[in-house]
C-alpha cells in the first residue's frame, strides 16, 4: 500500500525568488552579514551562498579523481572560512571522495559546533569497488544511506536525490523521502540533476499520491550552462520550488586563469576532471566570451569570477548558488559578488555575451 503523509511545510510566497528582509538571519537565528533566502516552501531559510564540499577527498564521486581536490585539513580550512564569511549551509554527498567529504564535514561540525548551520547531503550515486558506477533510489537504499550519512555527519537537515534512477518507480522514491521527513530524520528533501519533464512527473506523482513534494532543485547553472533557464527554472518558480545551482564557475573556466593562452594548471578541476564533469566548457569559443566578460568586470572593478557569481546571485529565480573554493584566496570572488548588486541593464549586458 502506498505511503500517504501530508507535508508539514508552511508555504511562503514564491520558491526560487529572493525574499527581502531576511538579511543577517539564518533559519536558527544565527546573525551573519550574508543574506538568507527562503528555500522554496520548506519553511527553511538558507544563506545566499552554499559551501560545496564535493572536492574534499577527491573531485566529485569518481574513483578516478580520488586523492585530488582538497585534503581533510584543507577542507576544514575552507569550512572555517565559509562560516566566517557567513555561509551557513554545507552541501555534500554520500559518494563524494569515497565518503571522505561527509566524514570531514561531520568531524568539522562536531569539533566546531557552529551555530545555525544547515547540513545537506545527497543519495543515489553508486560507486562500486571495481570503479564502475550506478544509481539507486530504492527505498531500501535511501534508508540505508541516510543512516550512514547521519552517522558520518551527525545529522542531515536537507536530503537530495543525487541522480535520476530509471529503475525505481518515482512514487517509491518519494515515499522514502516522505517517510524520512515524517519521522524526523530530515527536515526537507530536494532533487538534483533533473529535467523539466522528470520534475513535472515528480510533482504530479507527489500530488496524486499525497506525498511530500520536493522543496528545491539542484541543477547546473552558470553563464556557460544556461539550459535550465528555458524550462526547469520557470517550472520550479511556478511551483514554488527553490533552486540551488552547482558549478557556477564552470570548473573555473569563468575566471581569468585560462585567458591569454594560459594552460590548465596541473591539479585544477579542468585538468583533473574537465572531460568528466565539465564537458564542452574549456573551449576557445567559451574563452573568447570570458575575455569579453573580463572587460565588463574591469569596469566594475571586480574579478571575472566575482562578476559571474554576481550575475548568478542576482538571478531572480535562483535561491543560493553552491560555491567550492579550493584556496583561501578564491573567497575574494564570493566577497565581490556579495557586494555587487547588478541592475537589469547590467544583467542583460552580461547575459548577451553568453547568448
Amino acid at each position: 500500500m502506498p505511503l500517504t503523509i501530508s507535508s508539514a511545510s508552511t508555504p511562503p510566497p514564491i520558491g526560487g525568488l529572493h525574499q527581502p528582509g531576511l538579511k543577517g538571519r539564518s533559519d536558527s537565528g544565527y546573525s551573519s552579514p550574508v543574506d538568507s533566502h527562503a528555500l522554496g516552501r520548506t519553511g527553511i531559510s538558507i544563506s545566499e551562498f552554499i559551501f560545496g564540499a564535493g572536492a574534499i577527498g577527491g573531485i566529485g564521486s569518481s574513483p578516478a579523481t580520488r586523492g585530488h581536490g582538497l585534503t581533510p585539513d584543507e577542507g576544514n580550512a575552507r569550512l572555517d572560512e565559509a562560516y566566517a564569511l557567513g555561509i551557513t549551509a554545507i552541501d555534500t554527498a554520500d559518494a563524494y571522495g569515497g565518503g571522505e567529504s561527509e566524514r570531514t564535514v561531520g568531524r568539522w561540525l562536531a569539533q566546531s559546533q557552529p551555530a545555525g548551520t544547515l547540513v545537506c547531503t545527497k543519495v543515489g550515486t553508486i560507486v562500486r569497488a571495481d570503479g564502475t558506477g550506478g544509481v539507486d533510489l530504492s527505498p531500501a537504499h535511501i534508508e540505508r544511506q541516510l543512516a550512514q550519512s547521519t552517522g558520518r555527519l551527525g545529522r542531515v537537515d536537507l536530503y537530495l536525490s543525487h541522480v535520476p534512477d530509471p529503475g525505481t518507480p518515482v512514487q517509491q522514491t518519494l515515499e522514502a523521502f516522505t517517510r524520512a521527513r515524517a519521522t524526523g530524520k530530515i527536515r526537507a528533501y530536494g532533487v538534483c540533476n533533473v529535467s523539466a519533464a522528470l520534475l513535472d512527473e515528480i510533482l504530479a506523482t507527489a500530488d496524486r499520491a499525497g506525498l511530500d513534494r520536493p522543496g528545491w532543485v539542484q541543477n547546473c547553472l552558470s553563464l556557460l550552462a544556461r539550459r535550465d533557464e528555458q524550462d526547469v527554472l520557470p517550472l520550479a518558480a511556478a511551483e514554488g520550488l527553490g533552486y540551488t545551482p552547482f558549478s557556477p564557475l564552470a570548473g573555473g573556466v569563468l575566471s581569468d586563469r585560462y585567458l591569454d593562452g594560459a594552460p590548465a594548471t596541473p591539479g585544477s578541476r579542468i585538468a583533473v576532471a574537465g572531460d568528466r564533469y565539465y564537458p564542452g566548457m574549456h573551449t576557445q569559443a567559451n574563452l573568447d566570451r570570458v575575455a569579453a566578460l573580463r572587460v565588463v568586470a574591469r569596469r566594475h572593478t571586480v574579478s571575472v569570477s566575482g562578476l559571474a557569481l554576481a550575475w548568478l546571485r542576482s538571478h531572480p529565480l535562483v535561491t543560493a548558488p553552491i560555491v567550492s573554493p579550493s584556496k583561501a584566496a578564491q573567497w575574494q570572488a564570493v566577497r565581490e559578488a556579495l557586494t555587487l548588486d547588478l541592475d537589469e541593464d547590467e544583467r542583460a549586458e552580461i547575459s548577451a555575451i553568453f547568448s
